[in-house]
């Protein structure tokens, strides 16, 4: 019934208001459905005055165009309860606007001047409504019309004024965070101050000679220009939320490689210290042998124990070196079930119990350092023979699809359980018994699939076996499909 009204008497001020007063609306609810609850910046304290803004104007602006079209049906008695109930609507808005700059202020300035102007509006106010309830005998339009006016001279000037410097001010700290944010704060500053000056100093249906238009038209320009930049601004919030994410990756990041650190520099304190102990102990055996009469056969155990010891701490520390030390690969077109083969042939004294099954594809050349390759073959088969002390069968498989090389060596070991997998190229992590492994052998294999721009991904279900997957990518000029025979080991 409200709408068909304002579409029945289409007259300019009509449009202007119910914009007017949608504009404002809009505004309020903007921001109260901002999730502000974890933001930090001063400005997010404060916002909900605004938002109380932009609700309490625009219904005072929708009230005023319902007395405008309904005022001639209404009796002179509820004319004056309307025009009543908007003066307390647009002098609670406007406190609401001068608060908010008080505070805006407050919170960028912790000056006690601005702390107190913010219970000095709120007694104005209070004395603001008492003047109006004294002076019901008084109701007239003229009444009306010059309360209106010192509500607006006083609340919506200061608080246009105050609210729009506060935000300039406030636009300059967010600069480093960001320009265009800024800039969008700056222009809601001169809006504020626009408005302030329109809705503050001019009356309401003051006719503009030069524009020939009403004042309102001024003020819900500014109102636009407001709401549009306000929005604009307030994604300063998203950003402040993406560079919180951004801070605690960084921090989680650093965190997960000062853990990696300490456990890197505790597998290298027990890798080493380990076999030194031992060594220093067998030593200080030898030692006592000298104290009594010479047991060949003893002493040449422990010479056998030491020299073990040193060799273990020196394969400890040549590991440690490889790993650290990041050498150039040399790439040349290589078969790598050639590659395959010859990694076969270097393990083949521990195939003893060991059945190796090949489901390998003819597959296209492909550009890499055939030695470290074979290093990194050797090293998983080695995995997997180990995990089989009591035999087993490794199957090996290769396939050339997408422009991609995968090559997978899989064994009928007990598996490994998700919480080790997860950890298996971690550095000095090993699931061996100690003086069976450094737990360097995977992550060298990382690092050499690394440098050859592939991918080894590791799977495995406890008690089905485990098994290694290793993607290499062909080149371009390498993946037309002319295959060389497959040799069958």
């Amino acid at each position: 019934m409200f709408i068909s009204a304002v579409i029945k008497d289409l007259t300019i001020i009509y449009p202007l208001y119910f914009a007017y007063g949608l504009t404002f609306l809009f505004l309020g609810a903007s921001i109260a459905l901002k999730d502000l609850k974890a933001s930090r910046l001063k400005l997010s304290g404060n916002l909900w005055l605004l938002s109380l803004f932009g609700f309490s104007h625009g219904i005072h602006e929708w009230i005023e165009l319902f007395l405008l079209i309904n005022a001639k049906h209404l009796s002179g008695r509820e004319v004056l309860l309307v025009r009543a109930s908007t003066l307390i609507i647009v002098l609670l808005s406007f406190f609401f606007l001068l608060q908010f700059g008080l505070a805006l202020f407050y919170s960028i300035n912790r000056q006690r001047f601005f702390f107190w102007s913010k219970f000095g509006a709120m007694v104005l106010f209070l004395v603001m409504l008492v003047y109006l309830g004294t002076h019901e005998s008084s109701y007239d339009s003229a009444f009306f019309k010059k309360t209106d006016i010192l509500y607006r001279r006083t609340f919506c000037l200061a608080g246009g004024l105050i609210t729009g410097y506060g935000l300039i001010v406030y636009s300059w700290a967010v600069k480093k965070m960001s320009r265009p944010i800024s800039r969008y704060f700056f222009f809601t500053g001169l809006g504020f101050i626009f408005y302030g000056i329109f809705a503050g100093l001019i009356p309401s249906h003051t006719l503009i000679p030069f524009f020939s238009v009403p004042i309102e038209f001024f003020r819900g320009f500014a109102a636009v220009l407001i709401t549009y930049f306000l929005m604009k601004a307030l994604n300063i919030f998203d950003i402040e939320t993406r560079n919180e994410l951004e801070q605690k990756i960084r921090r989680l990041a650093q965190s997960e490689k000062m853990a990696s650190l300490g456990q890197l520099a505790a597998g290298i304190a027990h890798g080493i210290n380990t076999p030194l102990t031992n060594a220093s102990l067998n030593l200080q055996m030898l030692r006592g042998q000298f104290e009594r009469p010479l047991q060949p056969d003893i002493v040449v155990r422990k010479l056998n124990a030491v020299e073990r010891d040193i060799d273990r701490a020196s394969t400890i520390a040549r590991e440690l070196l490889q790993f650290s030390h990041v050498r150039e690969i040399r790439l040349q077109a290589t078969e790598l079930n050639d590659v395959i083969d010859n990694s076969i042939d270097l393990v083949q004294y521990k195939l003893q119990n060991i059945e190796i099954t090949n489901h390998r594809q003819p597959l296209p050349m492909v550009r890499c350092d055939a030695t470290r390759l074979e290093q990194v073959f050797v090293n998983i088969l080695n995995n997997a023979i180990d995990a089989m002390p009591e035999g087993g069968e490794v199957t090996i498989t290769s396939l050339f699809r997408l422009d991609e090389v995968q090559i997978t060596v899989s064994d009928t070991g007990p598996g490994i359980p998700d919480e080790y997998r997860l950890k298996a190229f971690d550095p000095f992590f090993t699931t061996k018994k100690i003086g069976k492994g450094t737990g360097l052998g995977l992550s060298i294999c990382y690092a050499i699939i690394e440098q050859h721009q592939g991918k080894i991904e590791l799977e495995s279900e406890k008690g089905r076996g485990a098994s290694v997957t290793i993607r290499l990518p062909v080149l371009p000029e390498n993946s037309s499909r002319q295959l060389r025979p497959e040799k069958v080991h």
